[in-house]
């Protein structure tokens, strides 16, 4: 577990952690929806099929734009619970370049514990706003000038 922690971002890497602490499921609620609160405003204009991602049962939006060479995040959904993910990912994962976020693959997932707390659509949609957040940063990288 500790190698897993220890090949994250710094800020990801925390969140884990902050998760691993949290031992019952209702205080990684808790988190969540504390992560839910920090989210910034989500403009509506974003709120667009493009942003929208797919296999979630809540509506979710991400968006990306690239700053100074880093990718900064925004996210919205309609589930609390689910936005709270979305927070918590934005935390991790905003200030990261392009590369950095490709490259990180799905493992943290399992190490918050959060798998086992989620319910299995849930920790379904989890997966896929990571994997959407891959794609737009992806999408950022490949807007940059060569």
């Amino acid at each position: 577990m500790s190698s897993t922690l220890d090949s994250l971002p710094p800020a990801l890497a925390k969140i884990v952690q902050r998760f691993q602490r949290a031992s019952e499921p209702k205080r990684r609620y808790e988190q969540l929806l504390w992560y839910a609160q920090k989210l910034n405003e989500f403009p509506e204009v974003d709120k667009l099929p493009e942003n929208r991602v797919p296999g979630c049962v809540s509506q979710v939006y991400i968006t990306a734009v690239l700053n100074d060479g880093k990718v900064v995040f925004g996210g919205d959904s309609d589930s609390q619970l689910t936005k709270g993910l979305v927070g918590l990912l934005v935390e991790g994962l905003d200030g990261l370049t392009p590369t950095q976020i490709v490259q990180l693959t799905p493992d943290f997932i399992q190490a918050t514990g959060l798998n086992v707390s989620l319910t299995p659509s849930r920790a379904n949609g989890f997966y896929n706003i990571f994997k959407t957040m891959q794609k737009k940063a992806l999408e950022c990288k490949l807007d940059l000038p060569n």
